[in-house]
């Protein structure tokens, strides 16, 4: 039986790592073994980071909105509790795109929760 040296698909496999590397530093760069540690823990990152892009974005549209809240008169545990007593079904995220550019809109919405508890 012949001896299979695999050179060209070997260097090809190679290539594309370190090809993948590129605008790395030193030897993350140029070194195969070190440059495919780092692309797999980079490649860790980026699937868990992806995750945690949701939860940032929920937690500053939160603050978003816990800060509008307060100037109409509410915490944002009110606020929330208003609108689900008003039927007033708005995520979060558009809640506080509201809140961020349009104040008097966000003004008439908490007005709104705000009866809704009588206060």
């Amino acid at each position: 039986m012949s001896r299979v040296t695999r050179g060209l698909s070997r260097h090809k496999y190679l290539r594309r790592v370190l090809k993948a590397a590129k605008g790395y530093v030193g030897g993350r760069r140029r070194l195969y073994r070190i440059a495919s540690e780092t692309l797999e823990r980079a490649r860790a990152y980026q699937f868990r980071d992806r995750r945690q892009r949701k939860r940032h974005f929920r937690s500053l549209w939160i603050i978003r909105i816990n800060a509008a809240a307060r100037e109409n008169g509410l915490t944002y545990s009110e606020f929330i509790r208003g609108l689900k007593k008003a039927s007033i079904s708005i995520d979060r995220k558009h809640l506080a795109d509201l809140a961020f550019r349009d104040s008097a809109a966000f003004g008439d919405i908490a007005a709104a929760a705000k009866a809704e508890l009588g206060k």
